[in-house]
């Protein structure tokens, strides 16, 4: 006899496609890819089955472990992997989620490739060394003959995990490697140093804080070379086979993004090759970085869709208080906010990956726009995402505080993004930075915001207190995040009121823009098509 029937529990959210998302799909064909959502869809089947679900659940239940040595005593700094990790590992790269763009003259590449970056998320940390090989491409283009010997290898679709020599690989992965324990941030205070050496390669000695994805082939590191702050490359495993003396310290116990291994390493006379001119490292690797602010921003997207779509399903399900949560007024609220903001980040998170792809084709006024919009958009959304992780995961109530429900992971990865390639003051003051030094990246902002002119007095009228807040220079530091907070703002008004649903954009204008809204979600005005909005992030089971 059992002593109880389980009743009033919700189904596991299995068996749908992440890519069933409109915003996602109209902001796909809209930035020039839509040729590419047929395989979004494939992979968005697979991201939101019970398979993929449990390759994240084992990934970040057993994190990575660091051999420093083998049995006998010798030093092989190694990083062990779930076998979990390396079947999201081979996905994303199989899907081109890596560097595969850069090998693609197909217009939108970059779109579909950000677009299958915001869908494959079963454990977020498998996305770091995927997001680094996406970036470092560029930024090895300084220096074309190494671009030229390893940038087949980084395009390639082929996951080779292991420590071999690179050309004896079907394929490689970079990490980056920048701060140090003194400096953070500020990487002008790196004391890592570079001795060139007659062959025209260099040897670095330093300690490094924090580098990205330790297990990788490939690194980007800055070092002070005799004329300067200098950018390289250091491979893992040294051409002739031997390893290069890049020693494993120990890996980070970090707050989230447990299944990524994040090291604290030294050099010890370690090879490597300059990636540019001496003195020119900051210029150099800032191209990597960009675009790992790109990948925030998309990482910090996908989080709040997964978020809200969870809560959405939970509350479609569960019953209380004479009838389920979802058709309770102030749970609808809640729940229409929280997709409100969902698709406020995706939307320009798909503009920002228009505009990466075609700078890379040689666009000036989108290159323009892009380094500006980028800063604000890895400034604000990043921002967004700890408190909409939180509400979300208050929706389900105690369900959500528990391991199982998936929701402490979100939680725990939300303040990363904010964090990582420059926390929120460092992007603030690079806002102020380019409007400062480069008046076209304002004027290609304004452009895209005019666009949507006379279509909405609300933000309209938010445009105003922009250009006032930006005619105004007192205190302009002081005041930075207030003037990121509101371009970011205007601009995702813009591109809702130009793109969107209607109901997504009124209520956004309504409350982001015109002021009725409270501090926490859950207080949008009345009068909004709520229903409308809460189907837009209702996942389609089965």
């Amino acid at each position: 006899m059992t002593t109880h029937e389980v009743v009033n529990q919700v189904p596991p959210m299995v068996g749908h496609d992440t890519a069933d998302d409109p915003a996602l799909c109209d902001g796909v064909t809209r930035e020039g890819a839509g040729w590419a959502l047929p395989g979004l869809h494939e992979l968005g089947r697979l991201a939101g089955g019970e398979e993929a679900a449990e390759h994240g659940r084992l990934a970040n239940e057993h994190p990575p472990v660091l051999r420093t040595h083998d049995r006998y005593g010798h030093r092989v700094d190694e990083v062990e992997f779930h076998p979990s990790w390396h079947e999201l590992m081979r996905t994303a790269v199989g899907h081109g989620l890596h560097a595969a763009p850069w090998a693609d003259d197909q217009t939108g590449a970059h779109v579909a490739r950000a677009a299958g970056f915001y869908l494959w998320r079963p454990d977020a940390g498998h996305g770091c060394p995927i997001s680094m090989t996406y970036a470092a491409v560029p930024a090895l283009r300084h220096s074309p003959d190494l671009a030229a010997r390893y940038e087949p290898l980084l395009t390639t679709r082929e996951y080779d995990f292991g420590l071999r020599p690179p050309h004896a690989k079907r394929g490689l992965l970079a990490g980056m490697s920048m701060t140090e324990k003194q400096g953070g941030s500020d990487v002008r205070a790196n004391t890592t140093t570079a001795r060139p050496e007659p062959d025209g390669s260099y040897r670095l000695v330093g300690h490094k804080w924090f580098t990205s994805a330790p297990m990788c082939d490939l690194f980007l590191t800055l070092a002070q070379a005799p004329g300067g702050l200098t950018c390289f490359l250091v491979p893992r495993v040294l051409p002739d086979g031997t390893r290069n003396p890049m020693r494993l310290m120990r890996l980070k116990d970090k707050l989230g993004n447990r299944s990524n291994a994040s090291a604290e390493i030294e050099y010890e006379h370690a090879v490597a090759w300059r990636v540019g001119d001496e003195g020119r490292g900051v210029r150099t690797i800032i191209d990597m970085v960009n675009l790992t602010r790109l990948d925030c921003v998309i990482g910090a997207a996908a989080g709040m869709r997964h978020g809200v779509t969870t809560a959405v399903h939970h509350a479609t399900h569960r019953r209380a208080f004479g009838g389920y949560l979802a058709d309770q007024p102030l749970m609808r609220n809640v729940l229409a906010d929280l997709a409100v903001e969902s698709e406020a980040a995706t939307v320009l998170m798909l503009r920002l990956a228009g505009a990466t792809d075609r700078s890379a084709r040689g666009d000036e006024g989108e290159t323009a726009f892009k380094r500006l919009a980028l800063a604000v958009g890895k400034y604000w959304v990043c921002k967004r995402w700890p408190g909409h992780a939180a509400e979300a995961l208050e929706c389900l109530g105690g369900n959500g505080y528990v391991e199982e429900s998936g929701m402490p992971r979100l939680f725990r990865e939300s303040p990363l993004n904010s964090i990582w390639e420059g926390s929120g003051n460092v992007a603030a003051l690079d806002v102020l930075r380019a409007l400062t030094r480069e008046p076209q990246v304002l004027a290609a902002y304004e452009a895209e915001v005019a666009a949507a002119a006379g279509a909405d007095a609300r933000l309209d009228a938010a445009v105003r207190r922009v250009r006032d807040e930006l005619v105004d220079h007192t205190d302009l530091e002081l005041r930075a995040r207030r003037v990121v907070e509101r371009l970011a703002l205007v601009l995702q008004g813009a591109l809702l009121v130009r793109h969107g649903h209607p109901a997504v954009a009124d209520a956004f204008c309504a409350s982001r823009l015109d002021g009725d809204h409270g501090q926490a979600y859950g207080t949008l005005p009345g009068g909004l098509d709520l229903a409308a909005i809460i189907d837009r992030a209702t996942p389609k089971i089965g």
